[in-house]
């Protein structure tokens, strides 16, 4: 929810940037231009660093992803109503808003009453 966040401010900035600068006169893009050809390389070489940063960030972003979402956490259940307290093994990833599912493939129906207690596992 942050980064959504951080990006839009980004995206607003930049723009805000972008329209008090204007487009600029012809003069100072033709010599921009004129700078790019005279370097290719340079130009080329950030290009493609840019692309491999965003790339490796993409594939960091997702293997924290799969790595949290597979994160085993013991789940307690708590029932006001019957007075009853049961606790699971249970992955991050399949613990929904009216039901879990366990480690061992158990599907679990929350009411409304019950209340859902997660905490680490000792091991991690």
């Amino acid at each position: 929810m942050l980064t959504k966040i951080l990006v839009t401010l980004l995206v607003i900035i930049g723009a805000i940037v972008y329209l008090r600068r204007g487009r600029g006169n012809k003069v100072s893009r033709s010599a921009a231009m004129a700078e790019a050809e005279r370097y290719p390389f340079f130009s080329r070489a950030i290009i493609y660093v840019m692309i491999a940063m965003s790339m490796l960030a993409t594939a960091g972003y997702w293997g924290w992803s799969l790595y949290d979402d597979n994160t085993v956490v013991d789940v307690t259940i708590s029932s006001p109503i019957e007075a009853m307290t049961a606790s699971y093994k249970v992955r991050k990833k399949d613990i929904e808003a009216k039901k879990i599912t366990t480690i061992d493939g158990i599907q679990i129906r929350l009411s409304n009453q019950e209340r859902l207690t997660i905490k680490a596992t000792k091991g991690q």
